[in-house]
């Protein structure tokens, strides 16, 4: 390693304790959001083109996004709980075992995701149909998931190095090797599904380009030592530290991927009984809601670690002032981005549906409901990356599981029996205004556990002092 390259480190390791909070957060978050924001156009552009295709291929894409979040549900779980334990490692001067748990989490992302291929692959037929896809649009169902599974080891590994990027504090790193894979993926989508005439099926092996670019460029800087942590077979040795330590925080994303597989099912299913046109307008007013989550998810993640490294540091004072700048941004953030995006729904939405009306009307109802309850939605991602930070594993459960979960699955039914496909539209906005209820207490307690951290410190310390006296 070069002089230069030791000197970069040591900044990234002293820029979280000294810099301010409102730079680095800021700092952290950029690359975090424009990397999300350019998988959601990638998400997107294959909604677009296949759109052309007809309502059904529309529908079928819109089945598979729960297939993307079956693959995520492990890799996000070692990746968040990984990251989480990382950040607090390095902040702690630990680089060593923060090595082995980055090694840990890689491989076993890795194993999970071939698993996922091999069963996937063995039941293409049962599985589309699991996820929701109608008699009309399972062929098509099919087609695209085959190439995707192919993908899913390294899309579980993705989650695993991009996270960890981020916890050692080089979230432009991890911006660049997700989002060059985005952008491949929007030039390489007309190229498979027009001039080569395949469909559905050149948008699948499209995005499963792209992912696998995407990984080999994160695994650059961890084989030429460029980032704080090393990559090894060698340092895979699980123990029962490392496996609590993840497993207790990423279990949180783990069961919000879970239950968001869930919901999305169901919701699919309820859609698809009233028509192939409710099932593509949900998907497509998802695939549309994914840029201002986006953009809430990337601010989050990059304010994570700042909080953790600081909690592992035992500056308190400072994961106390990150949090209310994080609260405060999101929110007006999050109040300004629904605003636009209600105004601008209707044209949005007929990009996708300019021949089928009931589609456009339904999508056009889903942005608009979610965007008045955003601002709730941003922030609880703050609390949950909050807990997640500081390794407090169950407030992260159960607020990650809250919005597809707890505060969604009970209402969905109801709404939809009631109301029909406007129920269906509404429901996942009307979840998001109640996680507040959950939220409130659990933030709650965060603040007096930082304040008895830095009192029990200050103890410590006072203790110390006397005996040196």
């Amino acid at each position: 390693m070069t002089e230069a390259e030791q000197k970069k480190q040591e900044y990234r390791k002293n820029m979280m304790l000294t810099e301010p909070l409102p730079k680095i957060i800021t700092k952290m978050a950029a690359p975090s959001i424009v990397s999300f924001l350019i998988t959601s156009i990638y998400n997107l552009a294959d909604t677009y083109f296949v759109s052309s295709l007809g309502t059904n291929a529309m529908a079928a894409v819109s089945v598979n996004s729960s297939l993307d979040q079956i693959i995520m549900m492990a890799g996000s779980m070692l990746a968040v709980g990984a990251a989480s334990y990382i950040s607090r490692l390095l902040g702690a001067k630990k680089e060593e075992r923060a090595s082995q748990v980055f090694s840990v989490a890689f491989f076993t992302a890795m194993a999970f995701g071939a698993v996922v291929m091999v069963l996937g692959l063995a039941f293409l037929h049962p599985m589309v149909r699991l996820l929701g896809a109608t008699a009309t649009c399972e062929q098509y169902a099919v087609e695209y998931a085959s190439y995707v599974l192919l993908a899913a080891p390294f899309m579980a590994a993705n989650f695993v190095m991009n996270q960890c990027l981020r916890a050692e504090g080089s979230a432009m790193l991890s911006m660049v090797g997700m989002g060059f894979g985005g952008v491949l993926n929007c030039f390489l989508d007309p190229i498979f599904i027009f001039y080569l005439d395949m469909g559905v099926a050149g948008a699948s092996i499209a995005t499963a380009i792209s992912k696998l670019v995407s990984f080999l460029i994160l695994l650059y800087p961890y084989l030429t030592r460029r980032s704080l942590l090393s990559l090894s077979v060698r340092l895979f040795r699980p123990d029962g530290d490392i496996l609590g330590q993840v497993v207790s925080v990423g279990s949180s994303s783990m069961f919000r991927n879970g239950l968001a597989v869930v919901s999305a099912i169901i919701l699919n299913r309820i859609a698809g009984g009233i028509s192939d046109s409710v099932l593509a307008g949900i998907g497509v007013s998802t695939k549309v809601m994914m840029f201002p989550f986006g953009i809430i998810l990337g601010f989050g993640t990059g304010f994570q670690p700042v909080a953790g490294f600081n909690w592992g540091a035992k500056r308190f004072d400072r994961v106390e002032e990150g949090y209310r700048f994080a609260a405060r941004t999101a929110i007006i953030g999050a109040a300004v981005m629904g605003l636009l995006l209600a105004l601008f729904a209707e044209p949005l939405i007929a990009l996708f549906a300019e021949a089928d009306p009931e589609l456009r009307r339904i999508g056009v109802l889903c942005i608009r409901l979610q965007c008045l309850a955003l601002p709730a939605h941003s922030w609880v991602a703050v609390v949950n990356m909050f807990c997640a930070g500081l390794g407090s594993a169950l407030g992260a459960v159960l607020l990650s599981t809250s919005r597809q979960g707890t505060c969604f699955l009970p209402i969905v039914y109801p709404m939809a029996y009631l109301w029909g496909a406007n129920g269906v539209a509404a429901v996942q906005a009307a979840a998001d205004v109640l996680t507040i209820a959950l939220a409130v207490p659990i933030i709650r307690a965060m603040k007096r556990k930082i304040r008895q951290a830095a009192q029990a410190e200050g103890t410590t310390m006072e203790a110390a002092g006397g005996q040196h006296g």
